[in-house]
């Protein structure tokens, strides 16, 4: 004997949205209720203001819980239904609310939102990591014989997913000279299914054509993917280029002050909707502490970039200067090679640089660095503070001399995040630190 459920609302037996492609059945599949974008009415995007004005009010409930002017941090696991009715209103897709932790969270909700409406999408994917981000995405946009076309001036990291870990589940990757859209073209056949670059590239900081990237992908019919970590949507949206995806390490300007991790990737509603499904299975989300840590640190995003567009403009054209120093690579310098197409394109040419110090090996390259006051020794970028590394001892110190040469990276060449504070008291520990 079979019992039959009915309700108020319905009186058949209850069935998922058909409107849902999945028809999900079990506990791995995320429910229709939870895979809903946030509802405009709700929590607008004021568009039409100042990009300071979207930092601080973008995608927020106008009134919060108990009247809080911050999102409060959710640390639920899971929620509760009211009742079976409550329960159906969420698995039809009427509801806008959360059934498990795995699939999303109110923070989630807050932040997605605002990070959709700096980059011009109309959704975006929070991710536990910036690498979470990009694994989760082609995890769900690949399969076996499928092929992956990059520009080669890349974070090494992303460059190992693809070429390794990926290969080992059938998938090809291309890599192709930035900015050689000839090569691109060339490398891209009928099992390519998307075409990858950063701009500007880390760490050489090349700016890469995006109405040509854009191009090639459309009269290939592949999608694009575009990594603006180092850009920012201040500096540059290239949702507005026409690209499909654009891919974020919220761990470094967004986040801004280098206490989180977090990734992102914006881009249409309709093609995030798997994305935002696999990432449900795969559970690459982050906790409600460090979602109101990135909320915190956005609404200060437009403020802090200013300083870091100040700062990195004003020492890349100090080092470029100096008479130890051989070259510098930063897109608002006329000397780089991409300096036009970043200058067409970007307001700002944010707070990283690159340089080499002129007859230097490595040790006399890492003396320069343990030589500054200012900035500290470590990885990473886009914080409040200053950070400086040498690439071959703090990135690619297990690659041998062939592959350092092959990706680019010099014995002696140094990378500096310049943060926000006092540029002249950045340039003068610069100095000491290069004449010491």
């Amino acid at each position: 004997m079979t019992t039959k459920i009915t309700t108020n609302r319905d009186a058949d037996q209850p069935s998922r949205n058909s409107n849902s492609s999945d028809a999900h059945c079990g506990d791995d599949a995320p429910p229709p209720g939870s895979q809903a974008s946030v509802d405009p009415a709700l929590r607008p995007t004021f568009a039409d203001r100042g990009l300071s004005t979207q930092c601080v009010h973008s995608g927020e409930l106008r009134q919060k819980p108990e009247g809080s002017i911050t999102q409060p941090i959710f640390t639920a696991s899971t929620y509760t239904f009211a009742s079976t009715d409550d329960l159906l209103r969420f698995v039809h897709g009427e509801d806008q609310r959360e059934e498990y932790g795995r699939y999303g969270s109110p923070n989630e909700k807050s932040v997605e939102a605002k990070l959709a409406a700096l980059d011009n999408a109309e959704d975006a994917i929070l991710y536990s990591s910036g690498m979470a981000a990009i694994v989760g995405l082609l995890m769900t946009k690949l399969n076996s014989g499928d092929e992956i076309v990059f520009f080669d001036q890349c974070y090494h990291r992303s460059r190992e997913f693809c070429a390794k870990t990926m290969s080992r589940f059938g998938v090809v990757t291309h890599q192709v000279p930035t900015g050689d859209f000839g090569a691109m073209e060339a490398a891209i056949n009928d099992r390519t299914k998307i075409i990858v670059s950063e701009s500007p590239t880390n760490p050489h900081l090349t700016s890469v054509d995006l109405e040509k990237f854009v191009a090639v992908g459309k009269a290939n019919e592949v999608e694009t993917l575009i990594d603006a970590t180092l850009a920012t949507p201040y500096n540059l949206r290239p949702i507005d280029y026409g690209v499909d995806y654009v891919w974020h390490s919220a761990t470094k300007y967004l986040g801004g002050h280098n206490d989180l991790l977090a990734g992102t990737i914006a881009g249409s509603r309709e093609l995030l909707d798997p994305v935002r499904k696999m990432r449900g299975v795969l559970g690459s989300i982050n906790s409600g502490h460090n979602l109101y840590l990135l909320e915190r640190g956005l609404k200060t995003f437009e403020l802090r970039m200013q300083r870091h567009n100040q700062n990195g403009m004003a020492v890349a054209e100090f080092l470029e200067s100096h008479d130890r120093v051989e070259r510098v690579y930063y897109p608002g310098l006329k000397s780089h090679p991409s300096h036009s197409i970043a200058a067409a394109q970007m307001r700002g040419f944010g707070g990283l640089i690159t340089f080499t110090v002129k007859g230097a090996d490595w040790k006399e390259t890492s003396r320069v660095v343990d030589a500054a006051k200012i900035a500290r020794i470590a990885p990473s970028l886009g914080g409040v503070e200053s950070l400086i590394e040498q690439p071959l001892v703090m990135s690619y110190y297990n690659c041998t001399p062939e592959e350092r040469q092959r990706f680019g990276i010099a014995d002696n060449m140094i990378r500096l995040s310049c943060g926000i504070e006092d540029t002249a008291d950045l340039i003068s520990d610069l100095k000491q630190a290069l004449d010491a």
